[in-house]
């Protein structure tokens, strides 16, 4: 049996498996079971089973298995429901400068949603002397009758030594508590904002210790000895007993698993991913074949833990019709599941008999949502996905078939009520739906200066057939359903790159600073389980924050993030190229390659003023040799080199494709085709800290090696 990859997505009512041939990416499997909330093991039951199953229906082992993941709710279920312990903060600091870290390791309770708290105590310790193993005990002590589970230690300055904060945690677990270092949270100064960030964390973590435990025993008895992973809020995975002491990453784990899919199974390079769920939608930013990232907040409280940036509509294949005075006023945010409908739109067409519009309250401070009530009492759900269905947007291929002919039925009520033909109740049900999506779309593609020319728009989750065809037709949106669009999160999972992210604030970063943050996240992930061979790594200064940050990620087996694609013909690439810069094959042309990249280019003149002034740019789209577009720039210039010339030639582009103004000058954004990786230094604004990222990552290229670098104009 060839080597597989397993991923599992625990939902709140199902848990999904899939099983994936880790050499060719083809799906061999995917099994769907109750997520088993009741069980003794908990949801770990689920995961055995959908495993199991798994790996059964293809008659493979567990010795196959060179990989397995799962995402999880627990965390951001833990937070939304007050399923938190009581937290105690150990503040410490010494000197004039320590003083401060008395009040800002002082955390107040941290309000939740619904009423939900976080508790927190706080004890202060004067390292003036040293660290008193007796005062802590005390504290301890006292902390266990005031009913503390959890402990975060946090030091003045903790993140340049943490050995204090290391020290009260071994005391704090020795005496049977969960606890954690600030600076294991987070390696970022803002000694508050940094203790709340672990306070939060430590909040969960004896939730999510016992259900880890719970869950590797479980796994264990399969025989499967690759490391269980999780799946973070970033997109990437970690092993699972790191997630015991920084659980807090694993919040929006759900979301961030389709956006994982989108990045490794539909390559998606610049794009907004739609995940249609049956009561919500969340949407997501790709560019550059990187995802868009936020500070996660938490009781409208900032903390240092980066999310992606998904924007949550409550609009989805399920979200039930709201009528006032004839007319559709609203779709969502209330679903047939919350009703405890079925949906109309999979009825047997039999069954819908003399329908007639009723108006029902799913909980009972809601406004009336409308269903259908049929000649033996029966109710049924108006959705989304019925009028898709109908209207014909839906094909049998896609996960939200049904019958339309049961939809026709349904609506016929609806359309009585609007005095409108059935198909035109079915549109102005879409219209409706569609409409909480457009302006967020447009909202990011605002905020993020989303260029629209190399933007799509990628369907994934079971809904996603019932709203995104039918916003391609009522929109000049490039839009496409994700290949197995039901699964794509269960998939991301099953892909998805060991992954961590370095942080630290540093005024002027040296050579040697890059090196040590880029080593020490390169460490991070071989740690958790990545094979060293794999780790590509990315670092960037923001200049505004001094924050210097370095991303590593790579795989467990001897993989690159591309994982294994097989060759295309030049031609296909030629088309892929034209087709992600949404111009003619004619008009593209391959003047440049390294061994594993094809850089092709288009020329597009825009003029103002009537004609009287034009500027034409060299748009730039990178695709490997798989045929998979990797980056598109609109506005670049390309210069070829080789190893030996490397350092002259990123001098020349930085002197030839920098603008200055006064005296600020702004560099180009600088990418550097080797191999067939990418090498992107867009994120460094400093001259002497590009060439110095260049000469680490590449300082093993050969002489003769040719290299082609692309700069974006800035």
């Amino acid at each position: 049996m060839k080597p597989i990859r397993v991923g599992i997505d625990v939902g709140g009512t199902f848990t999904d498996a899939v099983a994936i041939d880790s050499d060719e990416l083809e799906i061999l499997e995917q099994v769907k079971v109750p997520t088993t909330h009741e069980a003794d093991e908990g949801v770990a039951a689920g995961i055995v089973k959908a495993a199991s199953e798994t790996l059964e229906s293809i008659d493979a082992t567990a010795e196959d298995v060179v990989f397995l993941a799962h995402g999880t709710t627990q965390a951001t279920n833990a937070l939304l429901e007050g399923d938190v312990s009581k937290v105690g903060v150990i503040g410490m600091g010494k000197g004039i400068k320590g003083r401060r870290g008395r009040t800002e390791t002082n955390i107040e309770n941290i309000q939740l949603d619904d009423n939900q708290v976080i508790e927190c105590e706080h004890a202060f310790v004067d390292l003036a002397d040293g660290l008193q193993p007796e005062e802590i005990e005390q504290i301890l002590d006292q902390f266990a009758d005031d009913d503390v589970e959890s402990i975060v230690a946090s030091q003045v300055f903790g993140v340049d030594d943490p050995t204090g904060e290391e020290e009260v945690c071994e005391i704090a677990s020795d005496a049977g508590f969960a606890a954690i270092g600030a600076n294991a949270v987070s390696k970022r100064y803002g000694l508050k904002v940094r203790t709340r960030t672990a306070v939060v964390n430590a909040s969960i973590l004896p939730r999510m210790i016992e259900t880890s435990l719970s869950t590797e025993e479980s796994i264990g008895g399969l025989g499967i000895d690759a490391p269980l992973m999780i799946m973070r809020s970033d997109g990437g995975v970690m092993e699972i007993s790191e997630m015991r002491s920084r659980p807090i990453q694993t919040i929006l784990s759900g979301p961030a698993a389709g956006v994982a899919g989108a990045l490794m199974y539909e390559n998606v390079t610049d794009g907004i991913f739609i995940e249609v769920g049956g009561t919500s939608s969340d949407i997501s930013i790709i560019e550059k074949g990187e995802p868009k990232w936020k500070p996660a907040e938490i009781g409208n409280h900032t903390t240092f833990l980066e999310t992606l940036d998904i924007r949550t509509e409550g609009i989805a294949g399920g979200s039930m019709i709201r009528l006032e005075d004839g007319e559709v006023v609203d779709v969502g945010p209330r679903s047939a599941h919350i009703a405890d409908l079925e949906y109309a739109v999979f009825a047997d067409p039999a069954d819908i008999v003399d329908p007639t519009l009723v108006r029902v309250r799913p909980m009972d401070s809601d406004p009336e949502y409308v269903a259908i009530e049929t000649a033996d009492g029966s109710r049924y759900a108006l959705t989304p996905s019925g009028a898709a269905n109908l209207l014909g947007f839906v094909t049998d291929d896609m996960y939200a078939a049904g019958n339309p002919q049961a939809a026709r039925r349904a609506f016929e009520p609806l359309a009585r009520e609007l005095d409108v033909d059935v198909e035109t109740a079915a549109r102005r049900v879409l219209d409706a739906s569609v409409q909480k999506l457009i302006p967020v779309i447009e909202e990011l593609v605002e905020e993020y200066k989303l260029n629209p020319n190399l933007l799509e728009l990628v369907g994934g989750g079971g809904g996603s057939a019932a709203l995104l065809p039918y916003l391609a037709d009522v929109s000049d949106y490039d839009t496409r359903l994700a290949d197995n669009h039901e699964i794509i999160s269960t998939i991301g999972v099953g892909l998805a790159m060991v992954r961590d992210v370095v942080e630290r604030n540093v005024m002027d970063p040296t050579e040697e600073d890059l090196k040590r943050i880029r080593r020490e996240a390169m460490d991070s992930v071989v740690t958790m389980g990545a094979n060293q061979k794999t780790v590509e790594t990315k670092v960037e200064f923001d200049k505004s924050k001094n924050l210097l940050r370095a991303e590593a990620e790579g795989s467990t087996e001897l993989q690159t993030r591309d994982l294994s694609q097989e060759t295309v013909s030049e031609e296909d690439r030629l088309i892929e190229a034209a087709t992600s810069l949404d111009v003619d094959e004619g008009d593209v042309e391959k003047e440049y390659e390294t061994s594993g990249l094809d850089i092709y280019e288009t020329s597009e003149t825009t003029e103002r003023l009537f004609g009287l002034l034009s500027k034409t740019s060299t748009r730039v789209s990178i695709v490997n040799k798989a045929g998979v577009t990797k980056l598109k720039l609109d506005d670049a210039a390309i210069y070829e080199t080789n190893g030996e010339s490397l350092l002259y030639t990123v001098d020349r582009v930085l002197d030839s494709e920098s603008t200055y103004s006064n005296s600020a000058t702004k560099l180009p954004n600088v990418y550097i085709c080797h191999g067939s990786q990418i090498l992107d230094v867009s994120g460094v604004s400093d001259r002497e800290q590009v060439t110095s990222l260049v000469e680490i990552e590449l300082s093993d290229v050969p002489a003769d090696e040719k290299l082609v670098i692309v700069a974006e104009k800035p």
